[in-house]
């Protein structure tokens, strides 16, 4: 063991490692400090920029992080905490959920809290430094990283530059125990100087949970702030190549981290590259069902563009069942990794939990009850009936116990009555009113469908024409060119559908169908009737299965409106 309690590696330290990649690489010797601006470039900071916190390793390594702050003030908070996770458009496990974000550290201004997460994946290099190279070559189930001894040069610094993979759950979360252990070792109080603070009481490590990932992966508070918090990526998916590894350009190989550009918030690759395990156990609607194995995020060098998004989950299966050996063993995934966070307790010293129980007397008497905590997954108004409906049978004892208070109870009760019929119709009517916009949707649609059919055999022609004569070349731009906003009102009419539909579905099946009946009654023309009917399957698939199939509903418009004529 060297002076740290951290073993080193027998064939070669953690420390000549290091010095050798940072030497031959040029780079300069890391620094255990966070600094307002940007730190200077290391092999474990290769893309340094302001606001970075920094903390040390063994062997003069680093991690880094990312502050990442959160809406409201104080240890509640407010509504404004909440926030909309999960994917209308999404697999079945990525349903639209609603939850409350926290912070876990005051940030020091305006009573605001922030969250902190590191700014690359863990790296081969940062597990060897505080585990030693032989717990690595152990580890792992990568017969790469038995060559790692022999590599030099750009090699070692690339190889460990390369997110930690083909470990273990459990690898991992040993790993995190010896860092912390290391950082907290009271002979070293320097080690946690840029640490997070609670009531002076430093943070923690530990894996970030879902909802804490998947809110630094849409882009935080500036996100929100900007209205593009709702957006399926944090970058353009034009540009994906340019921020994240993907099966496209990466064909299964991981990359050494910080190559692709950082997201707003500075995270580099926390979409693509290695798919990143969370803290909580994978659940199938993040935070309600069967708790399974661990949920990982983010996607990987196996995942195709098209399918990246914020929203994307799945389930490592911590213990697997290996079908040829008929055994269950510990999964080790070539594509699967970890980001570490730094996190602390809920309580750190009596003071600090006298002053969240003084807060909680009015954050219960307000606010708590907007929250996800205490609302059901349905709409504001189904959630309003639902709060009503547990008055009964308060009510009903209090009648029994306190007969002479029959008559004002009863009066009460039957204003509570009153008040559930008007939400009764209050959902009837929403469920209606959305049903009926998105149809409004639908017809936009198809005519817009049958335009761009039109314009596409106009533009085949007017290209035959320019063939023969450049006079016609004006014409062909001017039809691209119609062509083109058609298609970007077309992106348009289908995004209102798909929210009007996403939102529909949390309505009850009952709420629904009332919506439908209603307005299939209705005097409605040829292209009505046929979008009603295109409408109503799209919202009976989305109902069933929490997925917007937005591609497969655009070919059953074009075939629907296929030549289609109003007489």
């Amino acid at each position: 063991m060297n002076n740290d309690g951290v073993r080193p590696g027998r064939r070669i330290s953690a420390m000549m490692f290091f010095l050798l990649f940072a030497v031959t690489c040029g780079l300069a010797v890391p620094m255990n400090t966070a600094l307002a601006e940007a730190p200077p470039q290391t092999p474990y900071n290769p893309k340094p920029a302001k606001g970075d916190l920094v903390l040390p390793m063994p062997d003069d390594a680093q991690m880094v992080f990312r502050r990442v702050p959160v809406s409201g003030s104080g240890f509640w908070g407010d509504q404004s905490r909440i926030i909309q996770i999960g994917d209308a458009a999404g697999g079945i496990f990525e349903g639209l959920q609603r939850t409350q974000i926290s912070g876990s550290f005051p940030s020091g201004t305006d009573e605001a809290w922030e969250l902190v997460m590191a700014k690359y994946e863990l790296t081969r290099g940062q597990y060897v430094a505080v585990m030693g190279m032989d717990a690595l070559l152990a580890a792992s189930g990568d017969p790469e990283d038995q060559k790692l001894p022999t590599l030099q040069g750009r090699e070692l610094r690339d190889a460990l530059m390369l997110p930690l993979a083909y470990v273990s759950h459990g690898d991992v979360l040993e790993f995190i125990r010896r860092y912390n252990q290391w950082l907290f070792d009271p002979a070293h109080p320097e080690r946690v100087a840029a640490m997070p603070r609670v009531d002076e009481v430093p943070g923690f490590l530990r894996l970030p949970t879902e909802d804490e990932w998947e809110y630094c992966a849409r882009g935080g508070l500036a996100s929100i702030q900007a209205g593009t918090f709702d957006n399926g990526l944090p970058f353009p998916a034009a540009e994906a190549n340019e921020f994240a590894w993907h099966l496209g350009n990466a064909k299964h190989q991981l990359r050494p981290v910080g190559l692709r550009k950082p997201d707003a918030g500075g995270f580099h690759d926390l979409i693509g590259n290695a798919q990143e395990m969370t803290s909580g156990l994978f659940r199938p609607e993040i935070w309600q069902g069967k708790p399974g194995g661990v949920a990982v995020r983010g996607g990987s060098v196996s995942t195709p563009a098209a399918d990246l998004r914020s929203a994307l989950r799945a389930e490592l299966d911590v213990y697997a069942w290996n079908v040829d050996e008929k055994k269950v063993e510990e999964r080790k995934s070539f594509n699967t990794g970890a980001r570490l966070a730094i996190g602390a307790n809920v309580v750190v010293t009596s003071a600090q939990r006298a002053r969240i129980e003084k807060e909680y007397e009015t954050y219960k008497a307000d606010l708590r009850k907007t929250m996800p905590v205490e609302r059901t997954l349905d709409n504001l108004v189904s959630q309003a009936s639902v709060q009503i409906g547990a008055a009964d049978p308060i009510i009903a004892r209090l009648i029994k116990d306190n007969p002479a208070l029959k008559e004002p109870l009863g009066s009460v009760q039957s204003t509570l009555d009153n008040a559930r019929e008007r939400l009764e119709l209050a959902q009837r009517e929403s469920a209606r009113s959305l049903a009926q916009d998105a149809a409004r949707n639908g017809v936009n649609l198809s005519v817009y469908l049958s335009r761009l059919e039109r314009l596409t055999d106009t533009l085949a022609l007017a290209k035959e024409l320019a063939e023969t004569s450049s006079r016609y070349q004006e014409q062909v731009a001017a039809v691209q060119k119609s062509i083109g906003e058609l298609e970007t009102a077309l992106g348009e009419q289908m995004l209102g559908y798909k929210d009007k539909i996403g939102t529909l579905g949390e309505y009850e099946k009952a709420y629904i169908d009332f919506a439908f009946t209603e307005l299939e009654a209705r005097e409605m023309t040829k292209r009505e009737r046929l979008v009603m009917k295109l409408l109503k399957g799209h919202a009976e698939s989305f109902a069933e299965q929490r997925r917007a199939d937005t591609d497969v509903w655009l070919e059953e418009y074009r075939k629907g409106f296929a030549e289609f004529s109003d007489s």
